[in-house]
């Protein structure tokens, strides 16, 4: 078992009547760790399974991962190897919750604030900015950009909506305005969130020019997928103060190098990949994991991903 960063694996499932090595740290090249594993258990996209990994792996018959989604598993190579991929369910709850956290952290300076009252710092020095009455942009509007922009409506948020195939009756049938580009939603944002999947058109969407339609009292939150803002626009834009600041979740490479940039500027909330870390999530995680195994072992594999 692959990054199981907490050392929770273990407590959350029965793996009784199975030989089972945990590792805790993250290995950037795990073929050696994992050269006697028939069965390989791996949280979300933590660590990636190419074909040149796979190829590395000959007694590996059965590689789990937590959801029913990895882009990181290369799921070819994994057939030509002859490796049966399985996955887990997954709620849809907690990255939305982790989504308003950021949101909320950023317009209350919740980080910068709760720094102060332990470090004896002074004693309020920031103003927060009302979430009533802004508006609240969702780049995205599937499962998660839907259970966003509701919360965002509780809040009295004017919500806004854009996606590539996205239509007006989709939106209406939740009172959410439909923006006519994804440059029209970022220039009209005062939060904007991103709720994509991601694939060859989300790749880099958030580019330089769509960062640049944003103003300068706005945020960016992701909480989606790295890749689909455009890094190196995205410090650019944090150094020269282009945009208020950004709340991360997710990064291209995790975990994030000390020596990253982003680690260093004010303007960034981050969390390292929580999205999905909750207690409920692990449960059905490891439990299903285990399922898997016994399953595969009987030769009726479920949850296989193709």
């Amino acid at each position: 078992m692959l990054d199981d960063y907490q050392g929770v694996a273990l407590a959350n499932a029965d793996w009784s009547g199975l030989d089972v090595t945990v590792l805790r740290e993250h290995l950037d090249d795990p073929a050696d760790a994992l050269a006697d594993a028939e069965c390989v258990v791996i949280m979300r996209e933590r660590t990636p399974f190419t074909a040149e990994l796979f190829a590395r792996l000959p007694k590996l018959r059965l590689l789990i991962t937590s959801g029913m989604r990895n882009a990181s598993i290369d799921l070819d190579a994994a057939k030509a190897h002859g490796v049966t991929v399985c996955g887990t369910g997954s709620a849809k709850t907690p990255p939305t919750e982790l989504t308003w956290a950021l949101i909320l952290g950023l317009a209350r300076h919740i980080a910068v604030e709760n720094a102060a009252f332990h470090d004896g710092g002074p004693w309020q020095s920031t103003v927060g900015v009302d979430l009533a009455g802004a508006t609240l942009g969702l780049v995205g509007f599937g499962h998660l950009g839907k259970a966003v922009g509701r919360i965002g409506k509780a809040f009295g948020m004017d919500v806004v909506a854009w996606s590539q195939n996205l239509k007006a009756e989709r939106t209406e049938a939740e009172g959410v305005r439909l923006a006519s580009s994804l440059h029209d939603l970022l220039g009209q944002s005062d939060f904007a969130s991103v709720h994509l999947v991601l694939g060859d058109r989300s790749r880099g969407l958030v580019d330089a020019a769509a960062l640049a339609t944003m103003k300068p009292t706005s945020f960016l939150i992701n909480t989606s997928r790295a890749a689909i803002v455009d890094n190196a626009a995205l410090l650019e834009a944090l150094r020269e103060r282009r945009i208020a600041g950004v709340g991360l979740d997710v990064f291209e490479i995790e975990p994030l190098p000390l020596n990253d940039e982003l680690r260093t500027l004010p303007n960034v909330l981050a969390t390292p990949h929580l999205g999905y870390v909750t207690a409920t999530n692990y449960r059905t995680y490891f439990t299903e994991a285990v399922e898997d195994i016994h399953a595969f072992l009987r030769g009726t594999p479920v949850r296989e991903l193709s």
